[in-house]
């Protein structure tokens, strides 16, 4: 059920953002305690303020209360995606090379499952090299199960 949620949301803001100038980053439809949250994550160029949350947020509850695509209770958050944002998508993934990421994979690869570094390359059907230390690490793509930015402290 979250998935169609997920799905009817994107198609239900994806023009709107699109003719904005907005990047749509993520969507989250989770239940946490009692409650429900439709999470969305919105960026573009420059970064997104108060009042473009606002904006989308509206436009977007219309759409909702139009459509009623969820039949529960929900709180409805519109937020940019923040410093350590998701890499999901083939672009996220290119413009974060030269930068660093944190990644865990399904499966150990040379005995762990997190690698937090620079991110060397990246191939949409192979998957990454990330740089950690000064040893590199090739991971392939079916092996991530998640990946974002990250900041060095």
């Amino acid at each position: 059920m979250a998935q169609q949620i997920k799905t009817a949301v994107e198609e239900m803001i994806a023009p709107f953002l699109e003719q904005e100038g907005f990047e749509l980053v993520d969507i989250e439809y989770v239940k946490e305690g009692s409650n429900w949250f439709l999470r969305v994550f919105v960026d573009k160029e420059g970064g997104i303020d108060i009042d473009d949350c606002s904006r989308i947020s509206e436009f977007l509850s219309e759409k909702l209360d139009e459509k009623d695509p969820i039949p529960t209770a929900y709180f409805l958050e519109v937020s940019s995606p923040g410093a350590e944002r998701p890499l999901k998508k083939p672009h996220d993934f290119v413009r974060a090379i030269g930068k660093n990421v944190f990644i865990t994979t399904y499966e150990p690869i040379g005995g762990a499952k997190e690698f937090e570094g620079k991110l060397l390359e990246y191939k949409e059907e192979h998957g990454v090299v990330v740089q950690v230390l000064n040893k590199k690490t090739e991971i392939p793509a079916d092996k991530i199960a998640s990946a974002r930015m990250a900041i060095l402290f």
